[in-house]
């Protein structure tokens, strides 16, 4: 007898109704993806629950994928048997024992079919006495046990837990469309893209890059950056637009004060025509409000009108500490603080206005036309492919 089956428990997404099935069958498709290198295991769904059939591979490493990946509320080491009682007992005994640490247990049964000829008060009690008959030194503690023995009675099986992982919950990556993350190489925006991705959203990157004033350093932090939350979804498109022409024109036409918000505005307009390109629909920054000038009230609202599409700020209104934190958590936060400059540290105006307004921006940018810079810009783009399963990037145009 052997754990041979890792269960896999829904969170959020158990509350989708109708819509469930889709869910399901993204999340399915994002563990098949994450495990392709493990080439006898198999994931299985049944109603309301998915297994991963193990068939000889270590689980660890397979679990210590699996809890990563968004939609998985958790996941225990499980032994599948036929639903008879005295199979059931044996497999909880085996799971009990495995545990050499407990000294307290808990049996706690779930009958979802109801055909089973034993309910599941009575069964704990069938169990719960089996147990300690079989084990010295053992005793029952229904409220806080060493290890509780989980027993699922379903149609198909039976499974039997004991443990219990904790998975990354929202929502499969792919559910929610896709949204173009606007990719510095600083704290903030990858924990932006991190906290999209757990509500369900496929990421491309998009970065701004200004040699020779930003270094090939900079460039490859910011595409391992793109790596690490590969490891959260799928493969992550990085779109790398050459910006020193346009930065320097925008330094040299427009006035100190507004030279950040008129460079704002300009990614935000190339970011809208890469969304154009590519199908995606909305974009994702790590603005965070009141931190510095160009996230102020009044500057997102400038900056905002360049563009329809929808800005999703998952750090609006985070403390730098939590950003911090979750950085650190998520494995970012190291490549973040590396001393490469991006292109906003590179040109940055001595007095930028925090309260910019409309038509002064529009003024500039009409007096300046920046349209052949930026169309110039767009045609020169690298597309750089990442995965989470190749050390390799992919250069794809």
């Amino acid at each position: 007898m052997q754990y041979d089956h890792i269960l896999i428990r829904y969170g959020e997404m158990a509350l989708k109704g109708k819509n469930m099935k889709a869910f399901v069958l993204r999340l399915q498709e994002n563990i098949q993806s994450k495990l392709q290198d493990y080439k006898n295991v198999k994931v299985k769904r049944t109603q309301g629950r998915m297994f991963i059939l193990l068939n000889g591979h270590d689980p660890e490493p397979i679990i210590a994928k699996c809890k990563y990946i968004f939609g998985i509320q958790s996941l225990s080491l499980a032994i599948k048997e036929e639903n008879e009682p005295e199979n059931i007992k044996v497999a909880a005994l085996y799971a009990l024992k495995k545990n050499t640490a407990a000294k307290t247990f808990k049996v706690t049964v779930k009958r979802i079919n109801k055909a089973f000829p034993v309910r599941s008060q009575e069964f704990n009690h069938v169990v719960g006495r089996y147990l300690l008959l079989n084990t010295n030194g053992i005793t029952v503690d229904v409220h806080h046990p060493d290890i509780e023995i989980k027993i699922e009675i379903r149609h198909e099986a039976t499974y039997i837990t004991s443990s219990v992982v904790q998975g990354a919950g929202g929502l499969p990556v792919g559910t929610s469309g896709k949204s173009l993350l606007l990719l510095s190489g600083g704290i903030d925006s990858p924990v932006a893209g991190y906290l999209a991705m757990k509500r369900g959203v496929q990421l491309e990157a998009i970065h701004f890059h200004s040699p020779p004033f930003t270094s090939e350093r900079a460039k490859q932090k910011v595409l391992d950056l793109a790596k690490q939350l590969t490891h959260f979804g799928k493969s992550i498109q990085v779109h790398l637009v050459p910006f020193t022409k346009l930065q320097q024109e925008i330094f040299r036409q427009v006035p100190d004060g507004y030279a950040m918000t008129i460079m704002r505005r300009v990614m935000m307009q190339i970011s809208e025509k890469i969304c154009q390109d590519h199908s995606i629909l909305s974009l994702t920054t790590g603005e965070n409000l009141g931190q510095v000038a160009s996230q102020t009230m009044e500057s997102m609202h400038v900056i905002n009108e360049v563009t329809n599409l929808p800005i999703l700020r998952p750090l609006v209104a985070m403390d730098k500490t939590e950003i911090i934190d979750i950085a650190k958590r998520i494995g970012t936060y190291e490549a973040s603080i590396l001393p490469y400059e991006d292109c906003c540290t590179v040109f940055v105006p001595k007095s930028p206005k925090t309260k910019p307004k409309r038509d002064k921006a529009n003024h500039f940018e009409a007096k300046a036309d920046f349209t052949k810079l930026m169309d110039d810009a767009i045609m020169e783009v690298e597309t750089i492919k990442i995965t989470s399963n190749e050390n390799a990037y992919v250069d794809l145009f």
